[in-house]
C-alpha cells in the first residue's frame, strides 16, 4: 500500500503569497527606542526583501504647533517596558497582515521642530496589504507603547502628552 504525505506547508501560512511559498522565519527586522538620531535609510533597509511587492514607510516628525499653540520644544521619556511593548504591537500586525518585513523606531530625548521622532516601515507582497499594515503598525504603537511626549509652548507653559 502505498502512502500519501501531505505536501509542505509554509511556517506562515497567513504571509504566503503563493500556496506551497515559505515566510520569512521572524519579519520584524528592527525595532528600538533610542535617544539619537533616526534613519530613513537604516529602517529602508531594514525592510528590504525581494518576496516584497510593497513597502510602506512612515516618518513622524516635531512640528512646530500643537492645538492651535506654538511648540517651542519637546521631549519624549520612554518606560523601560517600551521595546517590549513595541515587539507586542509589531507581532500582532504580523500576525494580522502579509508582512515580509517590519520594522519601527521611536526617538526619546529632547527633539527640535522637523526632527525625526518616529519612523515605522513594512514590506508585503502587495502595495494595500503594505498600506494597511504599516497604518496599523504606527496607529497601535502610539496608542500602546508606553511613550510620553513633553512639550513647551512658546509662552512658557508646559504639557505632558500620552502620560496617564
Amino acid at each position: 500500500m502505498a502512502s500519501t504525505q501531505a505536501s509542505p506547508q509554509p511556517e506562515h501560512p497567513e504571509r504566503a503569497d503563493h500556496p506551497g511559498e515559505r515566510a520569512a522565519a521572524d519579519p520584524i527586522a528592527l525595532l528600538a527606542v533610542r535617544d539619537t538620531p533616526l534613519s530613513l535609510d537604516e529602517v529602508f533597509k531594514a525592510v528590504g526583501e525581494d518576496a516584497a511587492g510593497g513597502t510602506a514607510l512612515f516618518v513622524g516628525t516635531v512640528r512646530n504647533h500643537d492645538g492651535g499653540a506654538e511648540v517651542a520644544r519637546l521631549g519624549y521619556s520612554a518606560h523601560p517596558t517600551a521595546e517590549a511593548e513595541l515587539r507586542r504591537v509589531a507581532e500582532r500586525v504580523v500576525a494580522a497582515h502579509p508582512v515580509r518585513a517590519l520594522a519601527a523606531v521611536h526617538r526619546t530625548g529632547d527633539l527640535k521642530v522637523g526632527e525625526i521622532a518616529v519612523i515605522a516601515a513594512v514590506s508585503c507582497p502587495h502595495r494595500a496589504e503594505a498600506f494597511a499594515a504599516c497604518r496599523m503598525l504606527i496607529d497601535d504603537l502610539k496608542h500602546e507603547v508606553p511613550l510620553w511626549k513633553h512639550q513647551t509652548f512658546g509662552d512658557g507653559t508646559e504639557e505632558w502628552v500620552g502620560a496617564c
